[in-house]
């Protein structure tokens, strides 16, 4: 009852707030706010291991489910791309952690391959010691460079066998699995690691693996799948947590949250009550789906009563939303240190009233549409629109809905435009710029949120997508089998921004627009010699080994000749 009130409460407040407005700008927008963010505040950038690791089968690793889906060719991934290379980061991480210092960071969020720590998904079966060594030495040169590492244990990529044997998160023992290598870890690198997420995004993990096929394992158990997956996961990361809790924090002292993703839903029409709605129903059955069940024990109402009419009306004697025991509840209810959340961008919303007898789906279960306004800033992609006062008010929502959890901000960035390869990247400046700002107006506004993670590092392997959209700050040279990475004009901008910790004056914030185009124009022209200092880099592979042996047989001759003439 009390989150029913905290959620009607929010949604007048906003209308309130929204009367009078346009629909084509924003209260919260119309101002910049100059200022600075709380001391301690945490910057950071982020990864996973599947998109930038490679080495894909080296040392030990076993496949993925990743792997058997971008290795069955059949035009899953856009260009048939594999990540068997991606950004040859396994190899690479001295030159990364380089990259980081660069961009004054304070912490690096980076997620570990399952697959290669454990190659079958099972501790009993292996443990890959080159994969531990691998993670350990990489956390151990985070924190000689003073960069907190926060570690996610598990972002999309399960273990190929854990799918095969079992069936991957349709299967309830996925938890213990999952259990067993979360205390693996924590055994094994949380005497340095203070910040653990257990899953990152798992709502799209669930939807896209087990709804539309889109992602890993590419099922579609429509209106099922999800539910069931996710009904898993849920119970695995609450298992997670109370091993920590249980047997490691005492000596670690550390964290262990789970990070959501969300787009903001904003009504279309503010005065229609279905709008209303409706836009709270999608924010339910996107964030509050794992949210609510960890912050207040069940799933979210609107979930339960929706599906479950559904259901019925589909002639099915149960739900499809799986049912917590009372057991259940208590034991997930409070299993989070912190809510980590990802967005991007924003939606509007109108209620749409899908028959039942369509059948079984996500989308009809949720009665919504999701439109965009052909006003807002398109960066590129099909679906990332810039729209940053959507942000602020997630950041708020979550705030009031979840009893004022310390927020980590895990995920949010913008995409290179398709097929546009130069570095003075002033859309994703203009992105950042506002996306941050309207962060610190939430934490103004009393969001208690500790710190900020950019996506991402590097340009990287983009699931479904390929290497078509890109989020780096700095450039990845794909085909080039070096991988050298270029910084963008925006590892410049969010340098001053975590420096000067905020937007200190006008004529500051400014000046770093125009310092960082001046130094991505050099970049560039570095950028456009690298298809000619390849060609070089090859003939000199070629012609170095060519002129050294032809050397060492001139040397035989010469020295041939010349015992032959003292005989």
């Amino acid at each position: 009852m009390k989150s029913v009130l905290a959620v009607t409460l929010w949604w007048v407040l906003l209308l309130v707030s929204r009367l009078g407005a346009t629909r084509k700008g924003s209260p919260e927008e119309a101002s910049f706010y100059y200022g600075t963010f709380p001391l301690g505040f945490s910057w950071g950038v982020g990864s996973s291991a599947f998109q930038t690791e490679g080495a894909w089968d080296q040392d030990g690793k076993g496949p993925s489910i990743w792997d058997a889906f971008t290795h069955s060719g059949k035009g899953k991934v856009l260009g048939d791309e594999t990540a068997d290379v991606a950004c040859d980061g396994y190899y690479k991480v001295q030159e990364d952690i380089i990259l980081l210092k660069e961009l004054h960071v304070n912490h690096y969020r980076f997620s570990l391959s399952w697959p290669r720590l454990l190659p079958t998904g099972v501790r009993a079966d292996q443990v890959n010691e080159k994969g531990i060594k691998f993670y350990s030495d990489l956390i151990d040169a985070l924190l000689k460079s003073n960069i907190t590492p926060i570690v996610t244990l598990h972002h999309w990529d399960l273990p190929q066998l854990l799918q095969v044997k079992y069936g991957g998160w349709q299967n309830v023992s996925m938890t213990k699995y999952f259990s067993d290598y979360a205390n693996m870890c924590f055994e094994a690198f949380g005497d340095r690691v203070k910040h653990w997420v257990t899953f990152s995004d798992p709502r799209t993990m669930a939807e896209k693996g087990y709804e539309t096929g889109h992602h890993a394992p590419g099922l579609k158990l429509h209106g099922t799948g999800l539910y069931k997956a996710a009904h898993h996961i849920i119970k695995a990361h609450a298992q997670a947590w109370h091993s920590y809790n249980s047997t490691w924090r005492s000596k670690q002292k550390g964290l262990v949250g789970i990070s959501l993703n969300c787009d903001w839903g904003e009504p279309v029409d503010i005065s229609n009550p279905k709008d209303i709605e409706a836009a709270e129903r999608y924010l339910q059955f996107c964030l509050g789906w794992f949210a609510n069940p960890i912050y207040a024990g069940d799933y979210p109402q609107v979930m339960k009563e929706r599906i479950g009419r559904k259901s019925a009306e589909q002639g099915l004697d149960l739900s499809r939303l799986p049912v917590f025991t009372l057991q259940e509840k208590s034991y997930i209810k409070g299993t989070s240190d912190f809510l980590g959340l990802g967005h991007f961008t924003t939606r509007y919303i109108t209620e749409r009233n899908y028959p039942s007898r369509q059948g079984p789906s996500y989308q009809n279960d949720r009665d919504l549409v999701e439109l965009v306004d052909p006003n807002w800033p398109d960066l590129g992609s099909k679906w990332l629109y810039s729209v940053p006062w959507g942000f602020r008010r997630l950041l708020n929502f979550a705030q009031t809905q979840y009893g004022d959890p310390p927020i980590y901000v895990m995920e949010n960035g913008a995409s290179q435009k398709l097929h546009c390869t130069q570095l003075c990247d002033e859309w994703r400046i203009q992105y950042l710029k506002g996306y941050i700002n309207e962060m610190l107006k939430a934490i103004k506004d009393g969001a208690n949120i500790k710190g900020y993670t950019s996506w991402s590092l590097l340009d990287k392997f983009e699931w479904e997508k390929g290497y078509s959209d890109r989020y780096g700050f700095y450039y990845v040279e794909f085909n080039n089998r070096n991988k050298p990475r270029y910084p963008k004009a925006s590892v410049q901008y969010y340098k001053k921004i975590i420096t000067a910790n905020g937007f200190p004056s006008p004529r500051e914030v400014e000046s770093w627009y125009f310092q960082a185009l001046e130094t991505c124009s050099i970049n560039n022209q570095m950028l456009a010699a690298e298809p000619l200092l390849s060609h070089m880099q090859m003939a000199t592979e070629i012609m170095v080994p060519t002129v050294c042996t032809l050397c060492v047989l001139i040397a035989a001759v010469l020295l041939m000749l010349l015992l032959r003439s003292q005989n």
